[in-house]
């Protein structure tokens, strides 16, 4: 069953990482290239005081969470469906794999010509990359599904939404929960490709505007901020969620 890291051993790795740049920025001497923590950290304050980090994270945020929503959604839906059937899976996976192995960076710029250069298409783009990904794990859970459970809900007479409740959902909630992880960490990077080749606003527009600057203390101050917010949400929402799910599988193993 997979253990979610306690705090403290976080915090000291995390410190360990922070001793290691510092030493590195120390060592290069020259902040062009290599700025320290603290020169980050001071830029990261006065981006916040003056509300322009905020303004940006939570652009890049809102494109995440609709990408990241939609994704799930309908790679749930197609991971299903191609778990049940075999003719859907004979025809459709050839599809899956297409969209699976297709570079991010080719549907983002088609994105852009087809819809333009709006909201809409950014959202597409993501969405479209980590779809396929989403579809092909939940297809793996529905075929590795305990069919003896399946039979014993009839035995019982289970309605089908307790069995939904009961014995399905529960069963796929391990392959939900990877697919969430895997899903969230691919899709944040690519939000700010979006945002650096198309975007007026966001973490990754701040990064294209910053490196054509040479700015590089900037460019380490809005990347480390968003990852901040990507690790709090790993940390307080994925990790238990994903540790209550496996705890089931774990009972029925």
């Amino acid at each position: 069953m997979t253990q979610a890291t306690g705090p403290v051993p976080t915090l000291l790795s995390l410190l360990g990482l922070g001793l290691l740049w510092t030493v590195a920025a120390a060592g290069l001497d020259d902040p062009d290239v290599l700025p320290g923590p603290m020169a980050v950290w001071q830029v990261i304050v006065t981006e916040a005081a003056r509300g322009v980090l905020w303004e940006h994270l939570l652009a890049t945020l809102g494109r995440v969470v609709a990408a990241f929503t939609l994704a799930m959604g309908l790679g749930s839906i197609l991971g299903v469906l191609l778990g049940q059937s075999h003719l859907l899976d004979r025809w459709l996976f050839p599809w899956v794999s297409v969209f699976l192995n297709l570079p991010a960076l080719v549907v983002i710029v088609l994105c852009y010509l087809w819809i333009g250069l709006n909201e809409v298409a950014a959202i597409a783009a993501v969405a479209i990359n980590k779809t396929a990904m989403v579809a092909v794990t939940l297809r793996e859970g529905v075929r590795s599904l305990d069919h003896r459970l399946s039979e014993m809900a009839q035995v019982q007479r289970m309605s089908w939404p307790q069995r939904m409740r009961h014995v399905l959902f529960p069963q796929l909630w391990p392959f939900v929960a990877t697919a969430m992880r895997n899903g969230l960490a691919v899709i944040w990077k690519i939000v700010l490709v979006v945002e650096f080749l198309g975007r007026s606003n966001g973490v990754g527009f701040q990064i294209h505007l910053y490196f054509q600057l040479f700015d590089t203390v900037t460019v380490l101050a809005y990347s480390l901020s968003f990852v901040a917010v990507m690790l709090v949400i790993e940390y307080a929402f994925l990790q238990p969620w994903e540790i209550r799910a496996r705890a089931w599988q774990a009972r029925t193993n």
